[in-house]
């Protein structure tokens, strides 16, 4: 799996070094075994690549890490925004140097690379960014690592970004831990019981306290569908074509050979009637339908916010708005959250610029919108 966003190759390494003082000792023909072994592997993740066609020398500008590489990719896909991935990258650089050149690594890689879809997405250069004069509605990845939750960097975060940032001082340094209260594992052990309807281990109680939303999807996934590690890779990513056969192993000694025969899609009932073969059994299976392929970003018929308006509030970038926390005819003072929005991953919360009063609010929780909707109007004053 190495290679271009990622380390350098084994076997590159150990035959620069062959010879040397440093000769790891390993055998070429075994490291050539594993690289042949993981270049089937990686044809299966195709599709999760980073597209990178050939090695480049712009880490050294930009320095995403390669896991952040690849996920940021995807993260601009999402928002329709991929073809614009030579600006993301150069954003990425400008943000890493107005928040004072930051270690990059999970989860502050992340907080890099969240402003720097934001800019790109609403057009926004650094400097744009760092005018005190301009609003600017920063992620809340963002709001977090100024305020020290990740950490502070041994000469703090620049002070006048800062105060932007957290509309204020910037807080004294502290040790986010001594911040923590201390969790009661019984009372989480129960809570999480509840949440994956089923016992917890030590090790799964650590998963559920570091990611419970995560972990619950795991456990719903379970109940429905069982394990589906025993699946093959390419039959899990892709399904089985007609006439294929899988061996899956589901116990020691027990093997079920399934046999994909044919399928058949009723778009009236939105179900598909699929044929196979159980240890040599026919079977008929009916699957609800529901659309795999990537739908890209949200189409929206919704009304377009006037960038030259001060009362129209948009959207930063497409996503799911999470919650509205304002309704019409509610005064609202500077600084108040008036919508929070979802992109994968990344939350941003729209705040009033000024003392206001609400006009109309044109979105509700669960609802998809694409960059520059109108999101809420507000009251001109007299």
């Amino acid at each position: 799996m190495s290679g271009l966003t990622s380390q350098p190759n084994l076997s590159s390494i150990a035959a620069a070094l062959a010879g040397s003082e440093r000769d790891p000792g390993l055998s070429f023909d075994r490291l050539h075994e594993a690289s042949t072994y993981w270049e089937g592997v990686r044809r299966y993740y195709a599709p999760f690549e980073s597209e990178i066609r050939a090695g480049t020398a712009d880490v050294y500008r930009h320095e995403m890490p390669g896991g952040q590489y690849t996920n940021l990719r995807e993260q601009a896909r999402s928002l329709g925004i991929e073809h614009r991935w030579t600006e993301v990258s150069r954003a990425y650089a400008d943000v890493n140097r107005m928040f004072g050149d930051i270690v990059k690594v999970t989860p502050t890689s992340k907080v890099v690379g969240d402003m720097a879809l934001m800019m790109v997405a609403n057009d926004l250069s650094a400097a744009d960014v760092c005018n005190p004069a301009k609003e600017v509605a920063f992620p809340e990845s963002v709001v977090s690592l100024f305020k020290g939750e990740l950490g502070f960097p041994p000469d703090g975060f620049p002070a006048d970004l800062s105060r932007k940032v957290l509309r204020g001082e910037p807080p004294a340094p502290y040790r986010p831990g001594d911040a923590l209260a201390p969790v009661d594992l019984e009372a989480a052990r129960t809570q999480g019981k509840a949440v994956c309807e089923q016992e917890l281990d030590d090790q799964q109680l650590a998963s559920y306290l570091m990611y419970p939303k995560q972990t619950g999807d795991y456990f719903a996934h379970l109940r429905a569908y069982s394990d589906t590690s025993v699946l093959p890779t390419p039959a899990f990513l892709y399904g089985l074509q007609p006439q294929e056969e899988v061996a899956i192993d589901i116990a020691p000694g027990k093997t079920l050979l399934v046999s994909l025969q044919g399928q058949h899609a009723d778009t009236e009932s939105g179900m598909i009637k699929v044929q196979f073969e159980l240890n040599g059994q026919s079977r008929t299976a009916l699957i609800e339908q529901r659309t795999t392929a990537h739908a890209g970003p949200a189409r929206s018929s919704r009304p377009v916010a006037d960038p030259l308006n001060p009362l129209h509030v948009a959207a930063p970038m497409p996503g799911s708005i999470v919650t509205v926390a304002v309704q019409p005819g509610q005064r609202v003072a500077a600084g108040t959250t008036l919508v929070a929005l979802e992109a994968m991953k990344m939350e941003t919360h729209i705040a009033a610029e000024r003392d206001c009063e609400i006009a109309a609010v044109h979105v509700q929780a669960g609802d998809r919108v694409a960059a520059k909707d109108l999101l809420i109007e507000l009251k001109g004053e007299g």
